[in-house]
């Protein structure tokens, strides 16, 4: 297909691609090495997204099932940014690896509806907060960070002005299916190289794949952004599992009714989803079932109160005060931001996290933790820290120029008998 011959909204994309995400391309190749290949990663991505977006010019909207097929490109390579990510932990530019990779999920506007726009926002503030620690580390990698988060505000204004209401497609148009079983859309115009090619197309004649459509679900859903503090109730303390250990075994809250819907696959458990809670229970402020909420802050704090968390997924706590103490309880990919606390911070149960202290802290607590980054102010280098049975450990201690200095907290230990007493010392291979 010629140039003139597109859309207004596909030449709209084509202009993204070749302005602000190749300059995000460009400064990701300058830095080089883990960033260089996400960035490869991210380019396919969107071009995947841009074969999507032409597709639509061109047909009706199919059904659930046809776009759960059409969306498989986008989906698996998003899938790769993740877990590419995740096998990089240990990486020098894990930060970097995490900038792109919590607000990646910015691509699914294309199956959000009715205002898409606020959630590549939301997606891009997500990156920010790990944006931030890679300028931190190294101020010369400042543009990485800029520029990305460009991209994502330039996808943001793209979509609004023409996807108000959700992803165009053609009513005039052809079946999505055939469409997309035709000659290989037409690349804009741009210096960004176009990616592999695509894996094959389904033919018209190939049943529904299931796995495609629960893919699909899962794209649209990587992030719900605000709506997912719609419906907050209140929780007693009979209703709380943390202090009722009878509710964890039965999985039924008191006073309520047992949702009524398909059941399980065998083999499977389906997941409970539970109201997310933000309230003061007496002196204990609890915190539990936030999903992707990067505003929970507490203001009105005490001494006397204490901090706890639990379940929480993807968002951010921050605790203005002092505090008696700070507990994170099965939360994963969360952080916590506090100014100071009375007795320690406690972390449980929980999978790659973060904790930034401004003013003081005694004593962190580490039980069962696999991935923590602790970020010391200069009152709390005299920290004690007490881990067990935990992983990939990581202070960071601040600097006189305001960069951090990673150190890594010891995982393996090598004991030998001293007469009747043993004798326990950091592995030096650690």
């Amino acid at each position: 297909m010629a140039a003139e011959e597109l859309a207004p909204f596909v030449v709209a994309y084509d202009e993204f691609l070749s302005g602000p995400l190749a300059e995000y391309i460009t400064e990701a190749k300058k830095i080089g090495g883990d960033a260089a290949t996400h960035a490869d990663k991210v380019l396919r991505a969107f071009r995947a997204q841009r074969d999507f977006v032409l597709l639509a010019s061109k047909s009706r909207k199919p059904d659930d099932q046809a776009v759960a097929k059409l969306l498989k490109p986008q989906v698996d390579i998003i899938t790769e940014i993740t877990q590419f990510r995740e096998q990089n932990r240990r990486s020098a530019q894990y930060n970097h690896l995490s900038t792109i990779s919590e607000s990646i999920a910015a691509l699914s506007w294309v199956v959000t509806a009715p205002a898409p726009a606020p959630l590549v926002k939301e997606m891009n503030d997500a990156g920010l907060f790990w944006g931030n620690r890679v300028i931190k580390e190294n101020k010369a990698h400042q543009p990485f960070t800029r520029t990305w988060a460009a991209a994502l505000s330039a996808l943001q204004a793209y979509v609004k002005q023409h996807h108000t209401t959700g992803l165009s497609w053609n009513m005039r148009g052809g079946d999505a299916s055939q469409v997309a079983g035709g000659d290989a859309p037409a690349r804009g115009p741009g210096p960004v190289p176009p990616p592999p090619p695509p894996p094959p197309k389904p033919s018209a004649n190939s049943g529904p794949d299931p796995m495609d459509a629960k893919r699909a679900a899962l794209f649209s859903d990587i992030n719900r952004g605000a709506a997912v503090t719609q419906g907050l109730r209140h929780v007693s303390k009979n209703m709380q599992t943390h202090k009722n250990t009878d509710l964890r075994v039965s999985g039924t809250v008191p006073g309520t009714k047992p949702a009524v819907g398909p059941r399980p696959a065998a083999g499977r458990t389906a997941p409970v989803k539970r109201a997310p809670v933000c309230e003061l229970q007496g002196k204990k402020w609890v915190i539990e079932h936030q999903d992707n909420n990067l505003e929970l802050q507490l203001d009105e704090t005490q001494m006397n109160h204490v901090v706890y968390a639990f379940n929480c997924v993807d968002s951010v706590i921050t605790v203005k005060g002092k505090v008696n103490s700070i507990i994170l309880d099965s939360c994963r990919k969360s952080a916590v931001i506090f100014d100071s606390v009375v007795a320690s911070v406690e972390f449980v149960n929980c999978i790659s996290c973060q904790m930034q202290v401004n003013e003081k802290v005694p004593t962190i607590s580490i039980d069962k933790t696999d991935g923590l980054q602790m970020y010391l102010s200069k009152d709390s280098l005299s920290v004690v820290l007490v881990t067990s049975k935990s992983s990939e450990m990581n202070v960071l201690v601040p600097k006189d120029d305001g960069d951090y200095t990673e150190l890594a907290v010891a995982e393996q230990f090598k004991t030998t008998i001293q007469g009747k007493k043993l004798q326990t010392v950091v592995n030096e291979s650690t």
